[in-house]
């Protein structure tokens, strides 16, 4: 019997780092795949409803579908609305921020040692044309990906792959514990989305009108920027501020108005980060602050901004999962806050 458990010990050890070997590998499946599944999740509900109202599934696909594809062209028409404000933008911005950025990197380059090319700009230095094809190849597989994303988000409204049965087949064995697990697994990450969606749009108004209020170029695009990053919990909102204050830098003075700025943005930050979003969540399915790190770097280096984005989503599935074993469930109570 030990001999066996020991067995089973090593294999576990051995098939564990396999197992993430293979998600880096083929991550350009998996990505799509579950994030599919999380927006396929969202949508359930509405598909239920509509089948309650006797509509037919392939209409109510359409529907889900409408509705997915419009929050995209919103998305599209804020970036472009943003793109425009950007480049109809006084170019004094650009030569007040380039002459900044010189004198800043002149203390650097005496500090460090290091040397620009005098006779380019310094924009240019760092937009070169050889970084037009690497572009064009992001620009290539962010296509791709999309498009595996709505392959797959119709498979699952579909139930041509049916999160239920995978999980009755594969791991609980049980068909009334599949059902109880999956009901749990969809109301815990829906209430997170939908919590983490308007507390990241709250966030990018505030930010928006903050820049608007201390006159910072780019509220739109400040805005969305914030909402969009603040999806990647923890790292996202101090990203946004170091950014944010970076930027407003070259266009305030450092006075009191720059501290003020920087106090006001953070402050946006930790009411609807640290004090809201908590509230909101709960303590149903809270983790702690070393489990979210621990696996902020974990999905971060399998899949890159993909994998931190859907970091805390995929945790929130595997601590589900592992409450309903005894064996496991003091695992799950590692990962919690509790």
């Amino acid at each position: 019997m030990d001999k066996l458990k020991t067995t089973n010990t090593l294999l576990l050890i051995i098939v564990i780092p396999l197992v993430f070997y293979l998600l880096k590998i083929l991550s350009f499946i998996f990505i799509p795949l579950v994030f599919s599944m999380i927006i396929a999740l969202l949508f359930l509900p509405i598909m239920r409803w509509l089948g309650k109202k006797n509509v037919p599934k392939l209409i109510s696909i359409i529907i889900v579908i409408l509705l997915i594809l419009g929050g995209l062209k919103i998305g599209v028409e804020l970036i472009q609305l943003s793109s425009r404000q950007i480049l109809n933008s006084d170019t004094g911005f650009f030569i007040k921020a380039e002459e900044k950025f010189v004198a800043l990197l002149a203390t650097a380059q005496e500090t460090f040692g290091f040397e620009l090319q005098s006779e380019k700009t310094l924009f240019s230095q760092f937009f070169q044309q050889d970084d037009i094809l690497p572009t064009f190849d992001y620009l290539r597989k962010f296509v791709t990906t999309v498009l595996m994303t709505i392959f797959f988000v119709v498979l699952w409204l579909a139930e041509s792959i049916n999160v239920q049965k995978v999980l009755n087949s594969t791991i609980l064995k049980q068909k009334h514990a599949s059902v109880k697990t999956f009901r749990k697994i969809e109301k815990d990450l829906i209430k997170f989305i939908e919590v983490k969606f308007f507390i990241s749009l709250a966030t990018g108004i505030g930010t928006g009108l903050a820049c608007v209020f201390f006159d910072v170029s780019f509220p739109i695009f400040w805005g969305l920027f914030a909402f969009v990053i603040n999806f990647v919990q923890m790292v996202g909102s101090v990203i946004s501020v170091v950014l944010l204050s970076a930027f407003a830098f070259i266009e305030l003075d450092p006075t009191s108005t720059l501290f003020f700025f920087i106090v006001s943005i953070t402050g946006v930050q930790v009411l609807f980060g640290a004090i809201l979003e908590p509230i909101f969540m709960g303590k149903s399915f809270s983790l702690n602050v070393i489990t979210v790190l621990v696996m902020l770097m974990l999905w971060g280096f399998i899949w890159g901004v993909p994998g931190l984005i859907m970091a805390i989503p995929i945790t929130v599935f595997i601590k589900i999962i592992l409450e309903q074993f005894p064996n496991t469930k003091v695992i799950s109570n590692m990962l919690s806050a509790k």
